[in-house]
C-alpha cells in the first residue's frame, strides 16, 4: 500500500479546466446538445399532433403558441439542430468508412458541419415562408 506522499505525486486526470476548447471537440458537445434538443422538439411535435386530433380549441391554442414570438424561435432551433444533427451524423458516416480523419479534413467538415446547418436551416425557413405567401 502506498502512503498518501506517494498519492500526492501522481498526475491528476485531465479536465476541461486543461483542455484548450478545439472546434471538433465544441461540435462533439454541439451534436449531444442538439440530439437533446431534438428530442425536446419532438415532445413539441407531439404536442402539436394531439392537438389536430384533439379538436378546433386545442390546434388554435398550440397555433397560437407557435405563432408566437417565442414558438417561432423554438421551431427555429428545432429545425436548426434536427438539420445540424442530419448533418453531423453524414459527417460521421463518412469516418466510418475511414475517410476525412486527417487534421485538415476534421476542420473542414466541422467548420462545413456549422456553415451548412445553418444556411440550410435558414433556406427552409425562407422556404417556408415563400410557400405559406409571406409573412
Amino acid at each position: 500500500m502506498g502512503n498518501s506522499n506517494t498519492q500526492a505525486q501522481r498526475p491528476l486526470s485531465p479536465h476541461l479546466q486543461i483542455y484548450r476548447p478545439m472546434l471538433t471537440m465544441m461540435m462533439s458537445i454541439a451534436h449531444r446538445i442538439s440530439g437533446v434538443g431534438n428530442a425536446i422538439g419532438f415532445i413539441l411535435l407531439t404536442w402539436w399532433l394531439v392537438a389536430i386530433g384533439s379538436g378546433p380549441e386545442a390546434y388554435a391554442t398550440v397555433n397560437d403558441f407557435f405563432g408566437s414570438i417565442f414558438g417561432r424561435f423554438l421551431l427555429f432551433v428545432f429545425s436548426w439542430g434536427l438539420i445540424h444533427h442530419m448533418i453531423g451524423g453524414i459527417r460521421h458516416l463518412i469516418w466510418d468508412t475511414g475517410r476525412g480523419l486527417d487534421r485538415v479534413s476534421i476542420e473542414i467538415f466541422a467548420w462545413g458541419t456549422i456553415i451548412g446547418s445553418t444556411v440550410l436551416t435558414v433556406l427552409v425557413w425562407i422556404a417556408g415562408y415563400w410557400l405559406r405567401g409571406g409573412v
